[in-house]
Formats: C-alpha cells, structure tokens, sequence
C-alpha cells in the first residue's frame, strides 16, 4: 500500500444510522464500520432504499447518528465547529442551485466561502485555487459562461470544481451521475478517479452505477439488508458480495465478465 494511503482520513466505529423519535427510532443500518484512506477512490452502492443518502448525511453532519463515532482526521465528527468541518470536508450533492446566473469562475469560487473574510472578498490565493480546480476539471474555456447555458455534464463539473476550490481532505458525492447520459456517466466518475490520484483526495460517492464502481474504484462500501461491508473490488467478487445486492430471479452478478446480467 502506498504512504499516502496509509493515513485514514474518515473512519466510524459501531455505527448506526436511521432516525429517532420521542416515540421510537428506525435503524436503517448498525454495526458499521469503515475506514478511508487519503488519496482513495470510494463508491457507495446499494439497491434503493437501503439507505446510501442516510448514510452520507449522517457522514456529513447533516443528521445525528443513534449510535457509535465518526472520526475525520481522527477528531470526532461533532467536535467539528461548523466553519472547521468546512475546511476538511466538501459535498457535491443533487439539489438544485439556487441561482443559475452566476458564471462558472463564480460558481466555483463559492468554495472558499470557509475561508474568505466577512465581505467574502477574495485574495490572490484564493483565486488561485479557483483557477486550479477550473483547471483540474477542464473548464478553463468555460470559466466566464453563465451556468444555465451549461450541459448537464458541464454543471456536474463545475459542481465538483467548486469542492475542489473548497480545498478539503474528503470531498462525498450524492449520485454525481444522476440525469447524465452513459457517456457523461463514466466521463464524471473517470474525472473523479483521476482527480482521487492526482490531488490525492478522498472522495467517496454514491452510485448506481455499479459496474462501473467496480472498474474504476480503490475501496467499494456495499450496503445490503443484513449489513454493510466494505473492502476492495476484488475481494468483494471473490467473496460473492455483489450477488447479494439484488433478488436473484431477475439480476445476477457475473464474475468473469464483473458485471450485472439479466436472467433470461
């Protein structure tokens, strides 16, 4: 394993996730227990419904775990101020913009809000990391385009430089290739995999876009009804994980060809 691998950027430690009431709480998904490394590519799979977009808020702060830790550079996830949990992690995620008139270079700088003083006024360093992750993403030509005459394709980008731009560890993604044709699918996850090698990064998404999370990831976390594991693609062939994914009377997984066929 190499040296910028070894340094685990999030881990949790008996986690459960789902929601709580004054009455009763509905757990999703216990016992979870993962670690992420700097610099590694990571998918999060799962049929839907099993709870992915629970996981990655309860990962990000946004709701509460009911049990167990989250640690981001071994400090616990609610010790984190919020303008402090800005600085080591960003999040692409699938709503809406608030307004598509801004231009991609605007867009993009948004990112160092965690770091911009109270006018928000940015210095020579801050666009320079702007620049860079226009760069990174490959949307110099783009930067002056207002974003509602961008592509989908070309918003997700700019959406990830953004992150980017924001400078963190960890960067999650919720279904990045949502509403993007096949082409754009593999185009984005290809840029995030590059982008997890080239920044050593760690940026973990969520996906259904399975086969090509097996081609392209370092770690892959699989949530199913009975639990979640988490481990490299290959051993997750080897151990049939991807068969318990789906019911088998309509999916299975080859492992020759390490991909999902119909049954026929």
């Amino acid at each position: 394993m190499k040296d910028f691998q070894k340094h685990i950027i999030l881990s949790t430690d008996k986690l459960t996730i789902g929601y709580s009431s004054k009455k009763q709480q509905s757990i999703i998904a216990s016992n979870i227990n993962i670690n992420l490394y700097k610099g590694e590519l990571i998918g999060l799979i799962g049929a839907n419904g099993i709870g992915k977009s629970t996981l990655l808020r309860t990962l990000t702060n946004v709701q509460k775990p009911l049990q167990g830790s989250i640690q981001i550079n071994a400090k616990n996830l609610n010790e984190y101020q919020s303008i402090d949990l800005a600085k080591v992690l960003s999040l692409v995620l699938t709503e809406a913009m608030p307004s598509k008139n801004l231009t991609v270079f605007e867009l993009v700088a948004l990112g160092r809000q965690p770091y911009t003083n109270w006018v928000g006024s940015l210095t020579k360093e801050d666009i320079e990391k702007v620049n860079e992750a226009l760069k990174l993403t490959n949307l110099e030509n783009l930067k002056y385009k207002n974003c509602f005459e961008l592509s989908d394709g070309q918003l997700q980008k700019a959406m990830i430089a953004r992150a980017l731009a924001q400078d963190t560890d960890l960067i999650i993604l919720d279904e990045p290739t949502t509403h993007l044709d096949m082409y754009h699918k593999a185009y984005i996850l290809k840029l995030l995999q590059k982008l997890a090698q080239e920044t050593k990064k760690t940026i973990l998404f969520s996906s259904h876009e399975i086969d090509l999370a097996i081609q392209l990831c370092d770690t892959i976390i699989v949530m199913t009804n009975e639990n979640v594991i988490t481990d490299n693609p290959s051993n997750l062939i080897s151990n049939g994980t991807f068969n318990k994914l789906f019911p088998k009377d309509l999916i299975v997984f080859d492992d020759k060809t390490k991909k999902f066929r119909v049954i026929k």
